[in-house]
């Protein structure tokens, strides 16, 4: 099988909140990347269209992680998100996580260079 993945993948089982406007779903995370995520798909999840946002904290901490993601794919169970924006603070942690699981800090700043590249596009004005 092809396998197209640019981002490494770590199982991460938590509590998770997804926001869009005035909707607030709760969901369970079952695998982070700096691209985006798996998660549970909410028994009454029905989003507009654009941008979610997809907020969990850190196992044990008051350290709060969020990300505005699209939906790329959706089962009956699970929901594949894209991040395309993530803040500073946000980033710092979910590589130093990637970090300690993945146990290749070479490999990781590869993924972390590829994520700046693809998400550093010139805008138009």
């Amino acid at each position: 099988m092809d396998e197209r993945r640019q981002f490494s993948r770590i199982l991460f089982n938590t509590t998770a909140n997804l926001n869009q406007g005035e909707n607030m779903w709760a969901t369970k995370i079952h695998d982070l990347s700096l691209n985006g995520a798996l998660i549970d798909k909410p028994m009454d999840f029905a989003p507009e269209e654009g941008t979610i946002t997809l907020g969990f904290s850190l196992p044990d901490s008051d350290i709060e992680l969020r990300m505005e993601a699209t939906l790329v794919y959706s089962t009956e169970r699970l929901l594949g998100l894209k991040c395309f924006h993530i803040d500073v603070d946000s980033i710092s942690h979910l590589r130093r996580m990637l970090e300690l699981n993945l146990g290749d800090a070479s490999l990781l700043n590869r993924e972390l260079a590829n994520f700046i590249d693809a998400h550093d596009k010139p805008t138009l004005d």
